[in-house]
């Protein structure tokens, strides 16, 4: 479903709920909305699109990306197997090693500076690569290494302060849960084709893999 698309169906959603109100969260930020001065039409349809993309696409994307750099990496895929215990330390590596989220939306400079002995003008926008600051070599030791017993201290691919992901909370649990759950129920969960033969997709935000066939 194109983004369009979605968002037309996200309108009908709304529609639909409003003559038809449930025990569900849409009817409630309805309920919200409707009570005034919180939230207009065009903030509950971002809202619920945020909510689910937050929820669901790139905690999709952690998973299945995540499962791939296991397989890329068996001797740490064997001793996450050996000890389960290790899946949260385990899901905040593979987040900040080639996490779902490769940049944050555009910022704009406040006032002229220099950043790294570039000029930055008042009104210049710049993007954040989430993916280059989760592999700086000065915050993490031997950083461009996968290794699932680090002590992530923070990391950027939830985003930082007011812009920090509101999925986050969410994504973690579902993280912990699937590949508990991936490695306990099928612990010869392999990858079924070459690696090379794996396609991603990218944007300017995100990557994901179109399919991940695997083998237990």
């Amino acid at each position: 479903m194109h983004l369009k698309e979605f968002g037309e169906y996200t309108k009908e959603l709304v529609a639909k709920k409003r003559t038809n109100p449930k025990d569900d969260l849409i009817s409630q930020l309805i309920a919200i909305e409707e009570e005034g001065e919180r939230l207009d039409e065009s903030e509950l349809i971002s809202m619920i699109t945020l909510l689910i993309f937050a929820g669901h696409e790139t905690t999709s994307n952690l998973i299945a990306t995540g499962s791939m750099m296991l397989f890329d990496h068996p001797e740490q895929l064997d001793q996450l197997k050996a000890n389960l215990h290790l899946v949260p330390t385990a899901v905040e590596e593979l987040l900040r090693f080639n996490g779902p989220s490769t940049s944050v939306g555009p910022r704009f400079a406040k006032e002229d500076l220099e950043l790294a002995g570039q000029s930055i003008k008042k009104g210049d926008m710049l993007l954040v690569m989430v993916k280059s600051a989760n592999r700086d070599e000065e915050k993490f030791s031997n950083s461009d290494e996968l290794d699932i017993t680090r002590d992530v201290h923070r990391h950027l691919a939830f985003g930082f302060g007011m812009h920090m992901c509101l999925g986050a909370p969410l994504a973690r649990v579902e993280g912990d849960i699937a590949f508990t759950t991936l490695l306990n129920r099928l612990p010869n969960l392999r990858l079924s084709i070459p690696p090379e033969e794996v396609n991603w997709q990218f944007s300017l935000s995100s990557q994901g893999l179109e399919s991940l066939p695997v083998s237990f």
